[in-house]
């Protein structure tokens, strides 16, 4: 990630990120092999991996789940500078908090609604269209990584809430 050379340090975080760092980099380091490798595949027999789709939808979700709950815990998030940097400390704080209570809920009723998909996907036994493997393996990460992001916004707003944030 680049950042510009006027953007302020990222503050400090209570809870160490290299674990969503060191996934997001592995994720698309195998997104990148498997990909390349279906081209080449493809490129010398005319053929294609099937199960190169499947993985590739999988990991580009968890990817960016990943890396969005290390980018909310650094406080590097999307959002509208306009209005966060147009206000003193106080606004500021007073957006940083409502921001992160939305991105709460939103994650929050993200993980419920993704593990009652995956619930479905197990007792009905869903398989994936390509391939026919189980769906669940792969659905289950959408809530465990939906409260990685809750986990990791609750910090955000702990520190905004006490103002170090």
């Amino acid at each position: 990630m680049t950042v510009r050379e006027d953007t302020p340090p990222a503050p400090p975080t209570d809870e160490p990120l290299k674990a969503e760092d060191w996934a997001a980099a592995l994720m698309m380091a195998a997104l990148c092999l498997i990909t390349f490798a279906n081209v080449l595949v493809r490129y010398f027999t005319d053929e294609s991996f099937a199960w190169t789709e499947e993985i590739s939808i999988f990991l580009m979700m968890a990817m960016a789940m990943a890396a969005g709950a290390a980018a909310y815990a650094r406080d590097r998030h999307i959002r509208i500078e306009y209005f966060f940097a147009g206000g003193g400390a106080a606004r500021q704080r007073r957006l940083a908090i409502f921001s992160a209570l939305c991105v709460l809920m939103f994650f929050a009723g993200l993980a419920v609604l993704g593990a009652r998909m995956t619930w479905d996907d197990y007792r009905f036994a869903e398989t994936t269209s390509g391939m026919s493997w189980p769906k669940w393996p792969f659905t289950i990460w959408l809530p465990l990584l939906s409260l990685l992001i809750v986990a990791r916004t609750a910090g955000l707003l702990k520190r905004s809430w006490s103002g170090r944030g």
